[in-house]
């Protein structure tokens, strides 16, 4: 017999929501992680760096 369905009070069913997020791609952390690690766009130059030399390279006179 199948089990009832979750759902919350809007009528979201939950499993197919985890479902569908399990099969979605990356997540939000995962795609920031790539960005960093790849530079992203005109960005190369703080690629995986210390954020305080990035600081410090921006605000190069501790503004």
């Amino acid at each position: 017999m199948n089990e009832p369905k979750k759902l919350t009070e809007a009528g979201t069913d939950i499993e197919e929501v985890k479902r569908q997020n399990a099969n979605s791609g990356l997540s939000y952390n995962e795609v920031k992680e790539i960005i960093a690690r790849s530079g992203g766009k005109g960005t190369a130059q703080f690629s995986d760096t210390d954020p305080e030399q990035v600081k410090k390279s921006i605000h190069p006179t501790g503004e």
